[in-house]
Parts: C-alpha cells; structure tokens; sequence
C-alpha cells in the first residue's frame, strides 16, 4: 500500500516537475512581444516610500523633479520619476537577445532587454536587465530606466528664435568600441541618424540633430548606450551662458531636517484570507 502511495505521488507530478505536462514548462512562459500586461500593473498599489527622498516628494515638499538635479541627489525609488512623469512618461523596448551562460548540465539561457524611456521634453533614462524570463526582464529595465532618468539641456543651432531645437554644442559619448557624436542643426534639419540614436533623441526631446557614429554599432547595446552618454553629457558642459554667479541654498535634507526626524510610520497591511 506504501509502495502504491509513493507511486501516485511521484506520478502526479514528484520531485517538483510541477505535474504531466513537462514539469509545469508550458503556459504563458513570457517569450515574445506581444501581450506585454505587466507594466504598470503595480502602480495602482499604495506607495509606501524607503528613502528620505521619497517620503519629502510624496508629502509634498519637493515640487518639482529639477529640485532633485540640481542638489545631486540620488534617487532610489522608481515612484519618485513616477510622482512627477508619470502621465508623460513613454518607454519602448529597444531589443531583447538571449545570453548564455556553459554550465555543466549545458547552456543557461536568460532573457537581455533594452528600454529606453522618455518624455519627449527635455528628461531621458536607458535601462538594461537579464532575467530568466522576457516578461520580468523588461519590467526590471523599465525600473531601472526610471530610476536613471536625467536631465537634457537643449540649445540653438543659431539665432536664439524660439523655442530651443538641438543640442547647444557637440557631445561625444562612448561605450565599447562605439563612439557618437551630436552636432547642432539647423532649424527643419530633422535627426540625421541611425534608428537606435533617433529613439533617443526623439524621446529626449531634439527636433533637428546631426549625429556621427564610429566603431561596431551593430552592437545595439553600446550603441544605446554611448548615445545615452553623449545626451547626458550636455549638462557636463558649462558654457559662457552659464557662468553667472551661483547662489547656493540649503539642499531639502538641510532644509526640512526636522521633519526628517520624525519617524515614519507605515500603516499596517489589511490581512487578506484566503
């Protein structure tokens, strides 16, 4: 009778095969474009904030995202992007390649994917994860392009009519072998550039762009990449426009230090039974 206990066990899917069906395998596995629900699925949860920069943005005191830039402060909370772009907030995958990794049972396949997100208007993250599956990996590269979100200055090609168009000198950024450059543009010019930079640049905000490119940049990745470097490099150059004295101010860990001192405390989750 034991004998035939275990055999119905092992039978009925033992040894964690997760029953007849290929060891539970099958089903929605995540491979694949299409049927992307799992972004944004969180956002309807209450947002409990870990950092002390989280806790003065959701209460308020932050009004404003270029507050966070212009004191260097890290940020560690992908809520806090979604605080101020949420609604404007547009992400899209640029590719998704499997690696692998030789183990002694054979290969390890895991999913790479690409995001860049943007608003279209002056901010600009990339993300990049590895995961076992494409689902989850292109929910971690969205996070992790919210949270490198920064800042892109926009300047004049000429005459300063307008609104500004372009970049305000060139850039070069670098990943790898691959090297981009960005040049101002006419007004009218439209980016001048392969589809990977011309994503970037769009949701950057750039209208009109002349890019150079050298090295492999059929390497998507560096590519991505050396072109997110040459983007965020535009506020690394200080330029004569910029030379007014700066006043300095206390940073909000300064300024609401007392409030900060305060403890935190986290409402209680309602049990759910089952």
């Amino acid at each position: 009778k034991q004998w035939y206990q275990r055999r119905v066990v092992i039978t009925a899917g033992g040894f964690g095969r997760g029953g007849s069906s290929r060891g539970g395998r099958g089903g929605s596995r995540g491979r694949g474009r299409g049927n992307r629900t799992g972004r944004g699925a969180g956002d309807a949860k209450e947002w409990y904030p870990c950092t002390k920069l989280g806790r003065l943005v959701k209460d308020g005191m932050i009004k404003k995202i270029e507050e966070i830039y212009l004191f260097s402060l890290p940020i560690k909370e992908a809520e806090i992007i979604d605080f101020f772009l949420g609604s404007k907030l547009k992400d899209e995958v640029l590719k998704i390649m499997p690696v692998q990794k030789q183990t002694r049972a054979g290969q390890r396949t895991r999913f790479k994917a690409f995001v860049a997100i943007g608003d279209f208007d002056g901010h600009i993250g990339l993300g990049v994860k590895c995961s076992k599956e494409v689902a989850t990996a292109i929910r971690g590269a969205i996070i992790l392009a919210k949270l490198s979100v920064i800042p892109v200055r926009r300047g004049y090609w000429g005459n300063k009519i307008g609104t500004p168009h372009t970049v305000p000198c060139k850039v070069t950024g670098k990943c790898g072998s691959v090297l981009v450059r960005l040049v101002p543009a006419p007004r009218g010019t439209g980016l001048v550039s392969a589809p990977v930079p011309k994503k970037l640049l769009s949701m950057a905000g750039f209208e009109d762009c002349y890019t150079c490119a050298t090295g492999q940049t059929a390497t998507l990745g560096n590519f991505a990449k050396a072109t997110f470097a040459a983007i965020s490099a535009t506020y690394a150059y200080l330029t004569p426009d910029m030379w007014s004295p700066t006043v300095f101010t206390n940073s909000p860990y300064q300024e609401y230090t007392d409030y900060l001192a305060k403890p935190f405390v986290k409402q209680p989750k309602k049990e759910v039974k089952y």
